[in-house]
C-alpha cells in the first residue's frame, strides 16, 4: 500500500542536491544544536547563520523567521524517521512503537528539540501545521502494522490503524508535554499493554451512536 508520507512544503525548501543541499543540512544542523541550547524562544537567525558557516542573507531568503527554520527541521526529520517495525506480532510492533518514542523523548538531544518545537508550535502557526504534518507522518508509518495485525487475526477487522498508534504514544507525550514527569521503560509498556487490551475489548473498531446522540426525532413532546 502506498504510504503519504512526504510532508507538503513551502517552496525552495524541499530536499535539493549540490551545494544548495549542504547549506541546508548545515543550517537545520544549527537550529537544532540553537534549540537544545537556547529553546524556541532563543532562537536567532543572525546565530545560527553563523553556526551555519552560511551567509545571514541567505538564510533570511530561504527560511525568512525562526519560525520557517523550525517548520523546515520538522520537515527534514519526518524525510528522515525511522521506518515502523515488523516483529511480527501486533503486540510486539506496538511496544517497539511506544519504546522509539520513549527513546527519542529522553534521548539527551532530541528531547530538548522536540520540547522546543512543541514551544514553537503553541506559538507560530506554520510551526503548528509542520508538527502536525511530522505527526500524520509518523502515524502514516505506522498504520502498517497495525492493518498487519488485523489480518493475522490479532485485532477486530474494523479497527482504525491510526488511532491505535496514536493512542499508543499519547501518555508518552502527556507525560512530556503537560504533566513534566519521568519517563521510563515502564511507562512505554504500559502504554502498549494498555491499547492491546483496549483492542481486544474492541475499543477502537466502527462505534453505534451512543442513545440520544443525533437520534432521530419522535414526535412527542
Amino acid at each position: 500500500m502506498e504510504q503519504k508520507n512526504r510532508l507538503d512544503v513551502a517552496p525552495g525548501t524541499v530536499r535539493p542536491g549540490g551545494r544548495t543541499a549542504k547549506v541546508r543540512a548545515a543550517v537545520l544542523a544549527a537550529t537544532g544544536e540553537a534549540l537544545v541550547g537556547e529553546g524556541f524562544h532563543g532562537l536567532n537567525m543572525d546565530r545560527v547563520a553563523a553556526a551555519a558557516g552560511v551567509g545571514k542573507t541567505t538564510v533570511y531568503r530561504r527560511w525568512s523567521t525562526t519560525a520557517g527554520l523550525v517548520a523546515d527541521l520538522l520537515r527534514d526529520m519526518a524525510e528522515q524517521s525511522v521506518p515502523a517495525s515488523d516483529t511480527g506480532s501486533l503486540a510486539g510492533d506496538l511496544r517497539a512503537n511506544a519504546l522509539l518514542v520513549l527513546k527519542t523523548l529522553t534521548d539527551p538531544r532530541m528531547g530538548p528539540v522536540f520540547r522546543s518545537v512543541i514551544s514553537a508550535a503553541a506559538c507560530s502557526d506554520e510551526c503548528a501545521q509542520a508538527l502536525g504534518g511530522f505527526y500524520a507522518t509518523r502515524i502514516a508509518a505506522w498504520t502498517p502494522v497495525v492493518e498487519r495485525g488485523v489480518e493475522r487475526g490479532e485485532a477486530p477487522a474494523d479497527t482504525d490503524a491510526a488511532e491505535v498508534v496514536r493512542a499508543v504514544s499519547a501518555p508518552l507525550y502527556y507525560r512530556f508535554a503537560v504533566s513534566h514527569e519521568p519517563l521510563a521503560e515502564a511507562d512505554a509498556h504500559r502504554a502498549a499493554d494498555v491499547v492491546l487490551a483496549a483492542l481486544a475489548a474492541g475499543a477502537f473498531g466502527a462505534r453505534a451512536p451512543e442513545p440520544g446522540v443525533n437520534a432521530a426525532p419522535t414526535g412527542t413532546d
